[in-house]
Order: C-alpha cells, then sequence, then structure tokens
C-alpha cells in the first residue's frame, strides 16, 4: 500500500488577488454610504431634545429637509428657497404619494420658519411628515 509523503504536499498558497478585490469594493461601498449620509444631515442645524424619541429604522428614499437657525433651508445638501422646495416636493408627491418627509429644524429656529416648511409640504400633498429630535440627555 502506498502512502503519501506529508513532506511531499506543497501547503496552500494565499491568494491576495480576492482579498485585495474585496477590501476595495467594500471601501467603495462605505465612501458612497457617507456621500449620502453627509446630505442627509446639516451640521449646522441643532434639533431639540425630547424626552419620547422613536428609535425606528430608518426607512429608505425619506426625504430631509433641514431648516438652519436663520432660516435657511437644505435639501440634498444645497440651499433651496421654499419656492423650489415646493416644485421639487410636488415632482416627488406625484410620483411617489406616500413619500416620507422629515423635519430637521434647528431648535434656536424661529417657529415661523418651520412652519413655513411645514406648509410647503402640505402643499405639494405630502402627508407623511415627521420631525427630527434627539433623546433628552439625563442630568447627572
Amino acid at each position: 500500500m502506498k502512502f503519501r509523503d506529508s513532506q511531499a504536499q506543497q501547503p496552500a498558497e494565499l491568494e491576495l488577488a480576492p482579498m485585495i478585490d474585496v477590501v476595495f469594493l467594500l471601501l467603495i461601498f462605505f465612501i458612497v454610504s457617507w456621500q449620502f449620509a453627509r446630505f442627509e444631515r446639516d451640521e449646522e442645524v441643532v434639533v431639540p431634545e425630547a424626552e419620547e424619541t422613536d428609535k425606528n429604522a430608518r426607512k429608505a428614499g425619506e426625504i430631509i429637509v433641514n431648516i438652519r437657525a436663520d432660516g435657511g433651508i437644505f435639501l440634498n445638501g444645497g440651499e433651496v428657497t421654499s419656492q423650489d422646495l415646493l416644485e421639487k416636493l410636488k415632482l416627488i408627491a406625484e410620483n411617489y404619494p406616500s413619500q416620507a418627509v422629515i423635519l430637521r429644524g434647528d431648535g434656536t429656529a424661529d417657529f415661523e420658519h418651520i412652519i413655513t416648511v411645514l406648509d410647503q409640504v402640505k402643499e405639494a400633498g405630502i402627508w407623511n411628515v415627521a420631525f427630527a429630535t434627539t433623546h433628552k440627555q439625563e442630568q447627572q
């Protein structure tokens, strides 16, 4: 009976090309998803705190409208006028009737600015509206 010589077998080599491909694909995925997340959040908007906040997972396709303290309206990282916002929201409402819109109003913004945007959303025919808040920090 002939046995294999364990010394004669060459050890398996580690293939680096597939591993490098996977690493680059992951890198591309995270860079692209980071770019989309950047457009949603305006760093100059500090949303107010609330005792009860919803911790539901975000849904795909939500539109986030940022309202700064000075009344500036930002959609997809760019400033828009209230008329431009209305036109874009009307177009979206025609194609997606149950489209979700999240309003991220700055806590120090005048209520008038937020109501103006809310009026534009209502006029566009969008009924699925939510306000972004952060969870109130416990006093220590």
